[in-house]
């Protein structure tokens, strides 16, 4: 028996998929069919699918051509297969020509000629952009809006600022600027946020008034009760609203938490997060509006302890030491939570420099994020026995904001939304930017 394997996405798999497992399933007795987890593409670069593995998988399954059907996960993967399977002839679309033959060595390589004129790329491509303006003064807008190039569902359009000083690179590439945020709402399906804190509820409550999606930078508003009212607005308009935390969307991170549920430490008795940096008022843009450590930093610091403790802690203490020069803001904080049976540590600062890590203590064992833990693709789980360490990466391109993209995409579409961080989370957040300035 001649047994052959062949790999792909099948993302929205159409006529050209078709063919091409027809034409493999033809150069043998077996055929195996490996599709791509979304891990691994997001490794490649590969962010745009519009399907889960689960239904990529049962796509394939469903054409009824392939003898098996198996998921490939890994780097290096191929050679494992084949050998494990006794494969005879590894097969491929011939735009990958010349790239597999080093498996020449394990079985025959055939690379198969694609159908012209269709693909996964151009069937996305064809649907509708989501059209996003951006909103804010920040110069990370700019890295935000080079990132965007990489999700074909989207498409920024225009640019809504009180200050356009660092963001030439954007002002040079799109037509619609502007300070007129409902001039901005009437020309795009969703807005992305990132101003200062204080402008949150504002900005998010009148574009979902105006029907528009919201992408807001964390906090989404500084006090629960805001973040309430945003939250129902949303669902009464039919819009989508994610908190913009783009931490929460590097796959380094997100598997760091399941590996924590699942108990690899232990019991968790403590998380301690801290973020620093030296910073001048002059990076955050808007001259009446400055950025203390808790506006700058709070949130990023704050999203593992309530993922991973919950939000049902007992109190909290607030310690600040204020900006020389301006003594009604926080140059660092430090917040100590108690919870039931476990506690918490967050430090954040921007004229108080320590490592920025993330270190989560268990029972069994602890985990170690490096510095700066926030843009994370490795972490390590640590044991009493050396031995027993272990570490994991998870390369990641555009420290997450593609992958939020994709997420902000897939929603407004009427997908099933992963939004990463839950509205408890959310509302924990702001609620806790509320106790700090009252104490």
């Amino acid at each position: 028996m001649v047994k052959v394997i062949t790999y792909g996405t099948y993302d929205l798999l159409h006529y050209g998929h078709i063919r091409l497992l027809e034409r493999a399933k033809a150069l043998g007795d077996y055929l195996i069919v490996g599709v791509t987890s979304d891990d691994y593409d997001k490794t490649r670069g590969k962010i745009n699918n519009q399907q889960s593995l689960m239904e990529r998988v049962a796509a394939v399954k469903a054409t009824g051509i392939a003898d098996e059907v198996i998921v490939e996960e890994y780097e290096g993967q191929k050679i494992d297969d084949i050998r494990r399977y006794g494969i005879d002839i590894f097969t491929v679309g011939s735009d990958w020509t010349g790239y597999f033959d080093y498996l020449n060595e394990y079985c025959e390589v055939v690379y198969l000629s694609r159908t012209k004129g269709i693909s996964s790329t151009e069937i996305r491509s064809s649907v509708s952009k989501v059209k996003l303006g951006l909103v804010g003064y920040s110069s990370f807008l700019n890295k935000f809006y080079r990132e965007s190039k990489y999700v074909n569902s989207i498409e920024i359009i225009g640019l809504c600022s009180s200050d356009l000083s660092k963001l030439k690179e954007i002002v040079n590439d799109i037509e619609l600027i502007t300070d007129d945020y409902e001039k901005l709402l009437d020309n795009v399906d969703a807005v992305y946020i990132h101003s200062h804190p204080k402008n949150h509820f504002d900005q998010c409550k009148e574009a979902l008034e105006h029907r528009k999606h919201v992408i807001c930078e964390s906090p989404l508003a500084l006090t629960e009760e805001q973040c309430e009212k945003l939250l129902n607005l949303a669902d009464k308009q039919k819009c989508v609203l994610m908190e913009g935390n783009r931490t929460a969307y590097l796959t380094a991170y997100s598997r760091l938490l399941l590996l924590l549920k699942a108990g690899k430490i232990g019991e968790i008795a403590s998380v301690d997060a801290t973020c620093t940096s030296l910073s001048t008022f002059e990076n955050y843009g808007d001259k009446s509006l400055k950025w203390g450590s808790l506006e700058a930093w709070g949130a990023t610091a704050l999203l593992p302890v309530f993922q991973i403790l919950g939000t049902d802690y007992n109190s909290v203490d607030v310690f600040s030491i204020p900006f020389k020069d301006y003594p009604y803001l926080d140059g660092f904080t430090k917040l100590n939570f108690l919870y039931k049976n476990s506690t918490a540590t967050v430090k954040v600062g921007m004229n108080i420099k320590s490592e920025s890590e993330l270190i989560v203590s268990g029972t069994k064992g602890y985990a170690y994020i490096p510095a700066p833990w926030w843009k994370t693709d490795y972490f390590e789980l640590r044991y009493e026995n050396s031995a027993e360490n272990k570490r994991y990466f998870y390369p990641v391109e555009g420290e997450g904001i593609r992958y939020e993209l994709v997420q902000l995409s897939t929603a407004i579409r009427g997908g099933k939304p992963d939004y990463y961080i839950g509205r408890d989370v959310t509302k924990c957040i702001a609620k806790t930017f509320n106790q700090a300035e009252d104490s």
